[in-house]
């Protein structure tokens, strides 16, 4: 009889029982169910012999059960992002509001990762609630993930017994947030990325064209263009002197990165900066104003009291000078001032905010007016980056052309004094 073949991510029965604090690993395994069909599949195990019996309760004769070898360079190269968490976090909220049980919940979604860093955390995280952990304990192990906010949310979901409908806040949270980001990211990173490349291309010009050209002008015994004669003493000076050029260039990228990253005052300053600088600037804001909005909502609708909530806040405005705003707020609302007062105090919220803010405390749905004023901010920095984008094309071109354009000009300039000096 033919054997048939059959992969199995993992059997369907029950995973083995885990004590708080084995050492579990991951051991891939093959055998045959009782119609002799071949299966294979991974499963966290504290040994071998475990898994074997463990498989054999499942109606399977185990044959080869090896730990899964790791990467050559550790976990493979994928890191968890920003985006793996929001997609998680979907996934998680649409499992837990079907009414699948959390465990199996991760099980299932660990079991179709393809990042193994990512499939090794929901598996710790898995692992940590079979101990009898709860989610939000689980959670801490990971906190380059799961920061404080996430935390505190799932901690609310948890006490209120209401975590698939906080989960599913989360998962909405999540997945506006990094819209928003990747928008904000986009509508910078674009014309910076313009501007490299048409560096990039003059630079090569500056070093292996123009010397050529120069080559065949010194033998026409004419005298070069003032135009040409610039781009000419140019072209020596960056052959000469290119890797002190780009190692500048390089030492002050890196510089400010780590200024900003170590900084606090020089964070700020550049935070500031931004603010204020045109078009840019109203972007950054409205930007702030919604994620603030939208975390605060989303924290408040999770049950977590006013105060505590802000304190997480503050740090997911993303920049500086709210952050320094929303902490101001905090402790007015702890000596007991309302939001809207706070807010005020600090002048740095519109009008429409404040006012809406403060019809929602009246109303007593600040939440859903938080939500609101989120939603509007979005949209205002969306239309506001389509049209950055639409204004800066004339922008890149004119640098395009100046630079690029400028040095295939100045090589040609002598091209027409060509018949005088023949």
């Amino acid at each position: 009889m033919a054997v048939a073949t059959k992969t199995a991510a993992r059997p369907n029965a029950r995973p083995l029982p885990v004590r708080k604090g084995s050492e579990l690993q991951t051991f891939t395994w093959t055998g045959k169910d009782k119609r002799g069909t071949v299966m294979k599949g991974e499963q966290l195990a504290k040994n071998a012999n475990l898994l074997k019996a463990d498989l054999r309760r499942q109606g399977i004769t185990p044959g080869n059960v090896k730990p899964k070898a790791k990467p050559l360079f550790g976990s493979a190269g994928k890191t968890i992002s920003a985006k793996d968490i929001a997609i998680f976090s979907r996934q998680i909220a649409t499992m837990m509001k079907s009414g699948v049980p959390l465990v199996q919940s991760f099980e299932i979604i660990a079991g179709g990762q393809n990042n193994p860093r990512m499939k090794d955390m929901l598996d710790d995280i898995r692992s940590n609630i079979e101990s009898g952990s709860t989610l939000h304990e689980a959670l801490k192990r990971h906190p380059a993930q799961f920061d404080e906010l996430y935390q505190n949310l799932v901690k609310a979901g948890e006490g209120a017994g209401v975590l698939d409908t906080v989960l599913d806040t989360i998962a909405s949270y999540k997945e506006n947030t990094e819209a928003l980001k990747a928008k904000i990211k986009k509508a910078l990173l674009y014309p910076i990325i313009i501007i490299v490349v048409a560096f990039g291309v003059s630079a090569l010009l500056l070093i292996f064209v123009v010397p050529q050209f120069e080559t065949v002008f010194s033998n026409f015994g004419a005298e070069l263009p003032a135009f040409t004669q610039m781009i000419v003493a140019a072209s020596k000076f960056f052959t000469a002197y290119w890797w002190a050029i780009f190692g500048l260039i390089a030492g002050g990228a890196i510089a400010l990165f780590q200024a900003n990253k170590r900084s606090v005052a020089f964070a700020r300053f550049k935070d500031r900066l931004l603010l204020k600088l045109p078009v840019i600037g109203q972007i950054m804001h409205n930007s702030a104003i919604a994620r603030f909005a939208r975390t605060l909502a989303t924290t408040f609708k999770a049950g977590v009291p006013l105060v505590e909530a802000m304190e997480t806040v503050a740090g997911a405005t993303g920049n500086i000078v709210y952050t320094d705003a929303v902490n101001r707020v905090r402790q007015d609302i702890a000596v007991g001032y309302p939001l809207n007062t706070a807010m005020r105090q600090v002048n740095l919220f519109p009008h429409m905010v404040l006012q809406m803010t403060a019809i929602g405390e009246e109303a007593g749905a600040l939440d859903t007016m938080l939500f609101k004023i989120a939603e509007f901010y979005e949209r205002e920095v969306n239309d506001a980056v389509d049209s950055l984008s639409t204004m800066l094309e004339p922008f890149i071109m004119v640098i395009i052309g100046v630079l690029v354009g400028g040095m295939v000009v100045g090589m040609y300039l002598p091209i027409f004094k060509l018949g005088a000096a023949i």
